[in-house]
């Protein structure tokens, strides 16, 4: 509860020196595990994949922390190298390539501009190898732009330019669930990273206002070098201090949402996109269940 507050009303500058502590801590602990020879191997990791119940043909949205998973011979390629093996040629493989470390309303504030070829993926080390892999394609969006890799990546990609909220049913988040693909929380978790949970802010007449009142002009510039200019909302930060996404976990175990597993050393949830959002619409519609009030109209 205590961890929750800090998070919820802590300045920017804290949130970024507490994650930076963090990493320095799990530094030092994958040198360790580098020295003693306990490292995780694209073997290892396929079947631990497979056990959670990735499989062949699935489109699946990976929000990942290398570290998590402790020490990985050959890094970010192994982990990739082990997911494209479970899902197989026909499987499709999506990272979030946000470019925001923060929030999104300060970046912006900070760099209105987007170059879909060069600005660098703010996800972790494993989005930022698979963005600069050959025949990946990434959405043209300033703040929540997704890169995918397979047959159906230009389709999950395609349209998220000129959408003036990012979670729409053009976005790769909404057409995740029309594709019933999967949301694997590599290492993560609810509260640190599962965008999907935002396709129902798109998807009803959200009654909270969680959209800042500004919006944003954004230069854009494609593949060619071209620029463009697109208008964009983001999250009001004193609204989204309100998020307690965790919470919405045993709802989401108990409606068969998702699974819970390991990956390496990673604690992992593989999830329904399609049936979350299902789920999210008709507890909305019930009790006023949201990430904001996880607890409903009490």
């Amino acid at each position: 509860m205590l961890k929750h507050l800090i998070l919820k009303y802590a300045p920017e500058f804290v949130l970024n020196w507490t994650k930076k502590l963090k990493k320095n801590q799990r530094r030092k602990h994958l040198y360790k595990q580098e020295n003693s020879n306990s490292t995780h191997t694209k073997h290892s990791l396929v079947e631990d994949f497979k056990r959670i119940g990735l499989k062949s043909n699935d489109s699946v949205l990976v929000h990942s922390s290398l570290s998590k998973i402790g020490f990985v011979t050959g890094g970010p390629q192994t982990v990739i190298d082990a997911l494209f093996e479970v899902i197989g040629s026909e499987g499709t493989l999506l990272f979030p390539s946000f470019p925001a470390t923060g929030r999104n309303k300060t970046h912006l504030q900070e760099h209105p501009f987007f170059d879909i070829k060069n600005t660098e993926s703010r996800m972790g080390s494993i989005t930022e190898y698979f963005r600069k892999l050959e025949g990946v394609f990434r959405s043209f969006h300033p703040t929540d732009s997704v890169c995918a890799k397979g047959p159906l990546a230009e389709y999950y990609t395609n349209s998220h330019f000129g959408q003036l909220t990012p979670y729409n049913q053009y976005s790769p988040f909404r057409k995740l669930c029309n594709k019933k693909g999967k949301i694997l929380m590599l290492g993560t978790t609810l509260n640190g990273a599962c965008t999907n949970l935002h396709t129902l802010e798109d998807a009803v007449e959200f009654k909270y206002p969680v959209y800042d009142e500004k919006i944003f002009d954004v230069k854009m510039i494609d593949m060619n070098g071209v620029e463009s200019q697109m208008k964009t909302k983001v999250h009001n930060p004193d609204y989204s201090s309100k998020r307690n996404c965790d919470a919405l976990k045993p709802m989401f175990e108990s409606e068969g949402v998702l699974v819970n597993g390991s990956v390496g050393e990673a604690n992992c949830m593989l999830i329904d996109a399609d049936k979350m959002l299902e789920v999210l619409i008709r507890k909305y519609n019930e009790k006023g269940i949201t990430m904001y009030t996880p607890f409903g109209n009490k």
